[in-house]
């Protein structure tokens, strides 16, 4: 066997290991959400609970559907409480590819990934999803009533949640790729205007709202996070220029 061949073998073995492991974690904090369903239930549902009509309740529509929303309220609710090991899995890939002195920011890269990625979750639950739904609220009349579904709200939801999420750890995305001189500050600085006009597409594709409150609650974050790691990338250059010429020193 060739030793690129070779090579991506053991990648894929990593890869599996690692897929694994993440597995394992998530179906173990799946069952431990399962038995909390119901509370986890009425706290995602409590923003829209709050704005609806008195005696409106959310209803189902076939046999199996209100089991089914519990399983997927109680696998995200999975991935929330397991994401620092999530993190971690993923360095633990991506880290035999970097430098000695790389690795030890694991800890770091952890944190910071965990705790961006539960302030994008937070900021959704309290800055976008009430507002998002008292506007839409806003069109209940004597001649129209809302009959929501579990199906339909958990969707709109977890949508919004997730994306907010994955968004905010755009800082940390930038940082790494401007350590590994993918990206640099000059290029971030440079390409700003188009970086506003991506952060705007990117809001309107993850928000499933199509009203413009709501993707400007995400677009906007989104830029004053950009404009974190445009500075976190100046910081990672700065310190990479100064580990270089003490080298040549």
């Amino acid at each position: 066997m060739s030793e690129e061949k070779s090579s991506l073998v053991s990648h894929l073995e990593e890869l599996r290991k690692r897929l694994k492991l993440i597995s394992i974690a998530v179906v173990a904090g799946f069952l431990l959400c399962y038995a909390s369903k119901d509370w986890i239930f009425k706290v995602l549902t409590k923003p829209l609970t709050e704005v609806l009509p008195q005696g409106q309740t959310l209803v189902f529509t076939s046999l199996p559907e209100a089991f089914i929303v519990y399983i997927k309220i109680s696998f995200f609710a999975s991935i929330i409480l397991t994401s620092p090991f999530i993190f971690f899995q993923i360095w633990k890939f991506v880290a035999p590819g970097l430098e000695e002195k790389e690795k030890k920011a694991i800890l770091p890269f952890v944190f910071f990934s965990t705790v961006l990625f539960l302030s994008g979750i937070v900021f959704c639950y309290f800055f976008a999803l009430p507002p998002a739904f008292s506007f839409f609220m806003g069109f209940v009349s004597e001649y129209l009533a809302p009959m929501l579904t579990f199906r339909e709200y958990l969707s709109f939801t977890l949508k919004l949640l997730l994306g907010f999420g994955i968004c905010f750890e755009l800082p940390v995305l930038i940082y790494f790729l401007t350590k590994l001189g993918v990206l640099n500050y000059e290029k971030l600085a440079r390409n700003r205007r188009y970086a506003i006009l991506v952060i705007f597409i990117v809001a309107a594709i993850v928000t499933p709202s199509p009203d413009a409150i709501t993707q400007l609650i995400m677009a906007i974050p989104m830029y004053l996070l950009y404009e974190v790691s445009v500075f976190m990338a100046w910081i990672s250059q700065k310190k990479k220029s100064r580990e270089e010429n003490s080298r040549e020193e």
